[in-house]
């Protein structure tokens, strides 16, 4: 966890001069001066490179570790190699040379890629080889990481714009296939053909220049005129690397059939958030096409690198995927911070870190090419210098929306995926949730004598289970007799559609309101949560239960999918309009709406449950953005806070969560805080006159 940053004018001055030598450190590739990787200092005063910081992999081969004890190529020449003439000692020390060469480059990517990677310079002049930059370095040593450690390489890319990331990947792979081993196949997927046309040009740009000898083992003879990069039969997609016995592909997602079926060892997806078949096929089923025959072994490569477009896709996923620990990839992403370009000269830094220390907690902006106060102490909390915030202050004066900047220049992933224009949610009240995540202490479930019936809230037990769907991170507290607590507890539900792995997500949560009893500014927080599938009458006894566990708290089912029949079998169609009418038999403390006069008159049984409609629904999660933007609840659950960030609003001016994504864990909560602020009395020492565990509360939707 990143350190708080200084809150004193001078503290944030020297901590500003670390930062800016991090980002400005010296590097020099060719010597190895500040590249990644722990390396060891080799000094050979007859060799071109008389100082060499070398990877501790190069440092410990047999001929580094022999030059090193003796000290010069030279004395290594005469006293290891024994030479018998003036001209077998020549030919030694060229050989030796060569060697030294070949090694190094083996082991050190950077000095490769600075020395023989040829791109194209993007100043106006001849092309220059690859000397990599800061976010390059730290990608160069999430990569040579995993490949150290013999893992195979899986990585996931959230790209900001400008740093070169898709280059670097690129010439990696190059490296692999160039340095490593021999039959190494690649592919490159891009999402158009023109772009994976300019991908093979690069890589046939660099072959150009790189020195054929480095192609074949030491002393193996060559032509100086062989073909380096030789199309298959005339293919304009795929090219072989003769002397490395391995292919080159180029291919786009329009066109689904050019990444199918071959032996690929390594795979580089560009820009994979816009994959699309011309065809109908999804990116999922691109992805696993060309993925599906790499092998999960060492020195095999898949990277999915893109720009966020949206989280309604398979790059999205992926990335969640990754950064919850639960795929073979790992998570990448830079900041536009960490690019050494994005940085601003300032006049009068001292005057500049005044004015972050003075406007840090004011949360409005100036106008619209302004964020505020707040917005930029965050962006120093991230980690930006200085020089850096001033670069996005005045960066942003381009910009007449905060969403633009921030899906250009995201701060973090989270930035760069939620910043569509449609989000509903502020990112900074988002974060303030943030620290007070945690896994649950216990997870299991609980169980009564049945599933369902009033036998259900009999003999309530909780049972650990490590794949129960229940989660708690508070377990409730029992009452004292003498003064037992009124309003404590409330229990939200809101209901998905059954078993389908289509199908929502069912989820029950639960707040304390403890805090809420003797001070105004007290917050309820979540305390337990259950959330998977089940039977819509089911979950509904299910909620009963665990409100039943949480001293007969005050239960609310959203009853909007218990109400409606679209796509519920015969059998519990039939039954759902009456399952909470049954649950009120058995548990009295459940949520009914108010009963107009006329419906009073006529005798109309009691509608129990939260009907969500578009005046309500809007009501509740408008209030669930105040609630958010102020920090008005605790929140435990991580997955709420990605459920917030990928909220948006919809053409019609409603609010729903965007195809693949849930707001089940959402709606939970704003339906649970309205009820919880507007609408239940607070907590209390309860009175001779309360009848708690007894009462049915008639809470009313009309005042909403």
């Amino acid at each position: 966890m990143r350190e708080a940053p200084p809150h004193d004018t001078e503290a944030m001055l020297r901590e500003n001069a670390a930062r800016r030598a991090r980002l400005l450190a010296p590097v020099n590739p060719i010597t190895g001066e500040g590249e990644p990787l722990e390396r060891h200092t080799l000094v050979l005063p007859d060799y071109d490179i008389e100082v060499q910081h070398v990877p501790l992999a190069a440092a410990n081969t047999p001929l580094f570790q022999e030059l090193e004890r003796h000290g010069s190529i030279g004395r290594f020449v005469q006293d290891y190699l024994r030479p018998q003439s003036g001209e077998e000692a020549r030919l030694f020390t060229e050989q030796t040379r060569d060697l030294i060469e070949r090694v190094r480059m083996g082991h050190d990517f950077p000095f490769w890629a600075a020395a023989y990677a040829y791109i194209q310079n993007k100043q106006p002049g001849p092309d220059v080889t690859l000397s990599p930059n800061h976010p390059q370095r730290k990608l160069v040593a999430a990569l040579e990481g995993m490949r150290l450690r013999g893992e195979p390489i899986r990585l996931v890319i959230l790209k900001a714009r400008q740093w070169g990331g898709s280059t670097l990947v690129q010439m990696y792979m190059a490296w692999l296939q160039l340095t490593q081993r021999r039959g190494l196949n690649s592919i490159i997927v891009a999402q158009v053909g023109d772009i994976a046309a300019g991908i093979k040009a690069k890589y046939q740009r660099m072959l150009e220049r790189y020195p054929t000898r480095l192609l074949h083992p030491p002393g193996e003879a060559f032509k100086a005129d062989e073909v380096k990069f030789h199309s298959v039969m005339g293919s304009h997609s795929m090219h072989t690397i003769p002397q490395r016995g391995c292919y080159v592909k180029i291919g786009s997602a329009e066109s689904p059939n050019s990444v199918r079926g071959e032996n690929y060892a390594l795979v580089h997806g560009s820009e994979v958030g816009l994959w699309k078949g011309k065809d109908g096929t999804t990116d999922e089923e691109i992805a696993k096409a060309v993925t599906s025959g790499v092998l999960l072994e060492p020195m095999t490569m898949i990277v999915y690198e893109s720009t966020a477009k949206g989280v309604a896709n398979f790059f999205h996923s992926e990335w969640c995927a990754a950064v919850a620990g639960t795929s073979q990839f790992k998570p990448f992403f830079v900041s536009w911070h960490e690019i050494e370009q994005y940085s601003l000269p300032l006049k009068d830094p001292r005057e500049f870190a005044d004015r972050l220390l003075r406007e840090r907690n004011s949360r409005e902006a100036r106008n619209s090419r302004e964020d505020s106060g707040e917005y930029r102490w965050w962006l120093w909390e991230q980690g930006a210098t200085l020089e850096g915030v001033n670069w996005y202050v005045e960066e942003r004066r381009k910009c007449s929306s905060h969403e633009f900047m921030a899906s250009e220049y995201p701060t973090d992933p989270e930035e760069a995926f939620t910043h569509s224009g449609r989000q509903v949610f502020s990112l900074s009240g988002v974060e303030r949730l943030r620290p007070t995540c945690r896994p649950a202490g216990l997870t299991g479930e609980l169980y009564g004598e049945r599933q369902d019936g009033e036998q259900a809230l009999r003999s309530i037990r909780f049972t650990p289970d490590e794949t129960g769907a229940l989660e708690v991170w508070e377990e409730p507290e029992q009452d004292d007799p003498q003064e037992p607590i009124a309003d404590r507890y409330l229990v939200v539900a809101d209901v998905g559609r059954g078993l389908s792995d289509k199908a929502d997500y069912s989820v029950i949560a639960v707040l304390d309101r403890l805090m809420m009893m003797d001070d105004p500014e007290g917050r309820p927080q979540i305390v337990a949560q259950w959330r998977g599938r089940t039977d819509m009458d089911l979950l509904a006894w299910k909620a009963a239960q665990i409100a039943s566990w949480y001293n007969n708290a005050l239960l609310v089912v959203e009853s909007n999918t218990l109400e409606t029949t679209g796509g519920i079998s015969r059998q519990i169609r039939d039954s759902t309009p009456f399952v909470l009418s049954m649950i009120a038999e058995a548990y009295p403390n459940l949520y009914a709406r108010q009963q107009s006069a006329e419906d009073i008159r006529q005798g109309l049984p009691r509608k129990y449950g939260f009907h969500t409609n578009a005046k309500t629904k809007g009501e509740v999660v408008d209030f669930l953005v105040w609630a958010v933007r102020e920090s008005r609840y605790i929140e435990r659950d991580e997955r709420m806070l990605s459920e917030l960030l990928t909220y948006e609003t919809t053409d019609r001016g409603g609010y729903a969560a965007p195809p693949g994504c849930h707001d089940d864990i959402l709606m939970t909560r704003a339906i649970g805080l309205y009820v919880c602020y507007r609408q239940q009395p607070r907590p209390r020492i309860a009175r001779p006159g309360d009848i708690l565990a007894t009462i049915t509360h008639s809470l009313s939707e009309a005042s909403i």
